[in-house]
């Protein structure tokens, strides 16, 4: 596994919409996590940026200290349940 770092990472869509507002964590290599909260809350759409899947509108994801904000999904090696 590796370390993943969220640095105030926001998504906003096209129409103005705000889905994640300036998220920081840090996640320890090995270490396990889980997103709760409410339907709606950004849960999935911080998955997905972290996975590639969502473009990240600020903020830096790193992956074992690697910026990974351009990256495509099938180059950060992350997987999804």
């Amino acid at each position: 596994m590796a370390e993943i770092v969220l640095d105030k990472v926001t998504k906003r869509y096209p129409d103005g919409a705000l889905a994640v507002s300036e998220v920081s964590i840090e996640i320890a290599d090995g270490e396990f996590i889980i997103l709760v909260g409410p339907s709606g809350c950004g849960k999935s759409t911080t998955l997905n940026m972290v996975a590639g899947l969502e473009d990240i509108t600020s903020g830096e994801l790193r992956i074992d200290g690697e910026r990974m904000n351009e990256k495509a999904p099938k180059d950060r090696d992350i997987a999804m349940v």
